[in-house]
Order: structure tokens, then sequence, then C-alpha cells
């Protein structure tokens, strides 16, 4: 009888040892980083990360996990978090010394903590996220303590989806406050809705959305909440851990490539409760950038003090181009590419007509120059070097393959300019040379001398000619037969004034014959071209390029490129 009324006492007191408690999201939430301990204030020189119970029930956190962005430690002991409780999680090693501050528990396999920024989440044994927090070191909100020593507090434990805005840096005089309450602990209401911020696909039939917080999970799922043009139909959606701010959308049909889809989100709601009204971003299936897709389009070489070079980037292509697969560098003094840095480290769509802009601080060039779109701008930790006075800017698929390259000088700044500091070079027309320097132009002192993510102030792009080409026939052999001797190249166009360079090219790319130097044109006419290179002897069978470049002294041009080939009659 005593034996059952123990059983019954440990029961009604420790219900956690007859049965293990599943937590759900945000039971336990991460309160405290110590991401970088060095130089140490007043704590130990080892990285903890802080944990409180804010459920109602107690939870054992036997078998739950600690991971970063590259690993995962694991809790081997039996410890039991009880509700409004704190605890310290660190390294077996550092168990000892912790304990000083709290109830600390080693973490077999602690993972290393990034001191620029991580992605922390706490998993239980069912493989849940409970919480996660992507910190960075514009977290601190302090240039001093970013530098180490000091630890990123949670200021309020209610809003466990706040980012940046609910966390700073420690204002205790040690450094930190493992183990109690934390020295910023205060409210921190959260009240913006969720928004849409960009998607990408990684294959035909998904969409992944991301948004600018963390979603509730129930309404994330709902498919009816999304919507996407062109009659695409959602089948799925799935929100995405550890930190549930992007969604997995599975399409009824593939996505078409060079096709601009809209998708659209509503009913949606963060974690908070907060409701999302209708937003939207743009979507599509992305293609590898090939020569000039997409084109160097601003460079600033020579910034102003405390300020950072950057580099603009146009896509005049009809490609989704993703940047997460272009890379730009520099040329070495032996000419091969030096200095190679991938623009982004996760997807990012750039769509037909998109300007985006690298550079090492954002920050910095929004305080430079007006910044239209700042959601355009992707940070790298080192631009390949930019001279003053000439360098090299090249772009580059993620085969290797020059996308654009251009040579740039300080002389191709506006010769009557004094002070060329803090001045951006500007491509005039996208669509013209690359190396032409004539086609580059100092930013206008009326945009602030540089346009960053927008339309360049001294843009002008070329009238086309509304003219045609035609060669005839696409298939000639110059025998001497009377059979299709003489191949044809005729032209029309519909106004005066027009001059023509008619130009042939083997194969390799290598000029054989000049037709016309610059011909005045009337309103039609043609040339004739028998089959011989420059030097009046026979060319090697096989495919050529007629090359036909027509303008006027207004600016106006156009080029064509037709291919023909060839033949002779064999004996």
């Amino acid at each position: 009888m005593q034996y059952r009324r123990l059983v019954l006492v440990l029961v009604l007191s420790f219900p956690f040892v007859i049965k293990a408690q599943i937590a759900n999201r945000f039971d336990v939430v991460i309160t405290e980083v110590m991401a970088d301990p060095t130089p140490a204030v007043n704590l130990p020189d080892a990285e903890y990360v802080e944990i409180k119970n804010v459920s109602a029930t107690a939870f054992n956190l036997n078998g739950w996990k600690l991971a970063d962005a590259n690993s995962a430690g694991i809790i081997n002991t039996s410890f039991v978090l009880q509700p409004d409780s704190i605890a310290i999680l660190c390294s077996t090693s550092n168990v000892t010394t912790f304990s000083a501050f709290g109830r600390a528990i080693g973490v077999t396999s602690f993972p290393s903590l990034n001191n620029e920024g991580d992605l922390l989440s706490l998993r239980s044994p069912q493989g849940r996220t409970i919480h996660a927090v992507n910190y960075s070191l514009d977290w601190y909100g302090n240039e001093v303590k970013k530098d180490g020593g000091w630890s990123l507090e949670m200021v309020d434990t209610k809003n466990p989806c706040g980012g940046k805005e609910n966390w700073k840096a420690s204002t205790d005089s040690k450094g930190g406050t493992p183990g109690k309450k934390n020295s910023v602990d205060g409210v921190a209401n959260d009240t913006d809705a969720p928004q849409l911020i960009r998607s990408y696909s990684p294959d035909s039939v998904t969409i992944v959305v991301l948004f600018s917080e963390p979603l509730d999970s129930l309404s994330a799922t709902v498919v009816s909440n999304y919507k996407i043009t062109n009659n695409v139909t959602v089948v799925s959606a799935i929100p995405q851990a550890p930190l549930f701010n992007c969604v997995l959308l599975k399409t009824g049909a593939p996505l078409s490539r060079q096709t601009v889809y809209t998708v659209t989100a509503s009913n949606l709601k963060d974690c908070k409760g907060n409701p999302c009204t209708a937003n939207n971003v743009k979507a599509g299936y992305s293609e590898e950038a090939l020569a000039r897709d997409v084109v160097i389009n601003e460079i600033l070489f020579n910034p102003r003090p405390a300020a950072y070079d950057y580099v603009e980037l146009y896509n005049k292509s009809n490609k989704i181009v993703d940047a997460n697969k272009l890379y730009i560098a520099n040329r070495s003094s032996t000419g091969s590419l030096s200095s190679i840095k991938k623009l982004n480290e996760v997807p990012f769509y750039v769509f037909p007509g998109d300007h985006i802009v690298v550079t090492e601080d954002a920050e910095s060039l929004g305080q430079e120059y007006l910044v239209q779109h700042p959601e355009n701008v992707l940070v790298v930790s080192a631009l390949p070097s930019l001279p003053d006075d000439k360098g090299t800017v090249v772009i580059t698929n993620s085969q290797g393959a020059v996308v654009d390259e251009v040579c740039y000088s300080e002389k191709w700044q506006f010769a009557l300019m004094s002070n060329d500091e803090g001045v951006a070079l500007e491509r005039i027309d996208p669509n013209d040379s690359s190396q032409k320097q004539s086609n580059w132009h100092s930013a206008a002192s009326t945009a602030g001398y540089g346009t960053p993510t927008y339309k360049n102030s001294q843009y002008k792009q070329t009238n086309s000619v509304n003219a045609a080409i035609d060669i005839s026939p696409k298939i000639f052999s110059p025998d001497n037969d009377g059979h299709d001797d003489i191949a044809t190249i005729s032209y029309q166009v519909t106004e005066p004034g027009y001059v023509a360079n008619v130009s042939i090219f083997d194969a390799n790319g290598r000029m054989v014959r000049y037709l016309a130097k610059n011909s005045l044109l009337g309103s039609k006419g043609s040339w004739n071209w028998d089959g011989l290179n420059e030097n009046g002897q026979k060319l090697a069978i096989g495919t050529y390029i007629i090359y036909t470049e027509i303008f006027n002294l207004e600016g106006r041009k156009q080029q064509f490129k037709n291919t023909i080939v060839l033949a002779r009659r064999l004996n």
C-alpha cells in the first residue's frame, strides 16, 4: 500500500517521468546568443546559447538538438526544463564553467557559431523545429560590441518571430546575462504584416516564395491562399523549416521558360497573427546567361572616402537569370580571370529589364546615392579590385563563360569634370558595344552622380532602322556552271540617308571579305558575292556569316547577321 502511494505521488508530482511531453513551435525559445566571446568582457571566453521555456509544460531536453547552418549538436543527458525556466547550452567541456551562472547543459558537438551571422535552430527529438534565429552582425546595433565579447539578447520573448527589431547587444557590464533575465528585456510589439519579397524555381513545377518574416504554418499550407497567373494552379503549399519564412508551392503544370509569372499571396498570417493583405512577386524558370544577355551597366570605381565601389548589371534579354549563377571578376596582369566572386549565395532572380547592383556595403550605398530599389542590392564580402585609373570588370556564368566585360578608364569620364571622385560611369546604350568609349559617360550631377538599381541618367537607346536584308540563294556554288554562281545580298530601307558596311566572316569568326564600306544606300538595292576572299582567291566550302551594319548621321543603326553556305560541285 505504501509502495502504491509512493508511485501515485511520483506520477502527480513528476508526470514527465512517466510520459515525455512533445513540444510545439515556440514552446521553448532561444533568448541569447554569444557567438563571438573574444575579447571577453567579464564572462568565460566561450560560446553559449540561452533558451527559455515560455510554455506551461515541462520538457525533458534529452535528445534535443541545437543546429546551425552546417552542423548539429545533441543533448545526451536528461534535463527537465520547467515552465518559465532558463538554461544555458554550451559545449560539454564548458558545463562546469557556465554552471556558475545558472543551469548549464552540455551539447555534444556544440555547433561553432559564426561571428558574422548564422542560422540557429532548436529541434525536438521528433525532428520538429521549435525555434530558429538567423542572426547577423547588424543585429548588435553597436559598432564596438559587434567586434566581440558581447552577447545578442532577445528583447521580447512573446515575439519569437521578431528578427533584428527584437534583438540587441547586451547592456550588462559582464557582456551578457547567461542564466538570468536579459538586460534588454522589454516589449517589442509586432504589428507588421508578412510581405512577399521574391521567389525562385528549383525545377519547372516548383515555385519557392519568400516572405519578410516567419508565417503561421497553418495558414501557409492553404493552397487557395496563392494565385499564379497564366492559369497555373497550386496543388500543394509546404512551409519550409527552420524559419518558416518561405513556402514551397507545387504547380499543376510546368512553367515555361522566358515567361514571367505573378504569384499573389493573401489571407496569410505571421506567428503573431498579423494578417497579410494581397501582395505579389514575379516568378519564373531561370536560364543560364550567355554572352550579352546581362550587361555591365554602371561602374563606380573611384568612390568618395569611406564609400565603396559598386557595379550595376542590366538584364537586357528575355531570360530570367539567377544571380546565384553569376560571378564578378577582374583580370590579372597575365589576362586570366582573378578575384572571382559569386554575386549571391542563394537564388536571386534577375527578370528581363531588371537592374541589380553589387557592392560591399548596402547601407553606405544608400547614404551616397538614391537607391530606388534597395531590394536589388547584393552585398559581397569583397569586390574584385577596381582601380581608380583603369581596370577590368568581368561577369561570367556558372560555366565560366564571359557574359560581359568592360576595360574601363578614368579617361572615359566627362573631360570637363574637375573631380570624378564619387562619379559613376554609366552605359549609354545597353545594346551597343561594352568596350566602346563613346558608349559610356559620367552620371549626371542632377542624378547625384550615380543611379544604382534604376535607369541610367545618360541612357539613350539608339533607335533601330526600319530595314530588311535578304540573302539569295541560301546555298550557292561559285563554280561558273551557270547555276547559283552568285550570292545576292538585297536591302530595303524606308528613309534616305543611310550608309552600310557589309562584311563576310567564316565559321571561325575571321573576316574574309568586305563587300561594302560606307556605301550610301538608296531605298533598295543589292550587293553580289562571288565566293572569293579579299585577295580574289577561292574560299573553302562551308558556312559563312554575312554581317551588315546600316546607320545614319543621326545615330540610328541596326545590325544584321545572315548565314549562307558556300558549296561546290564534286568532279
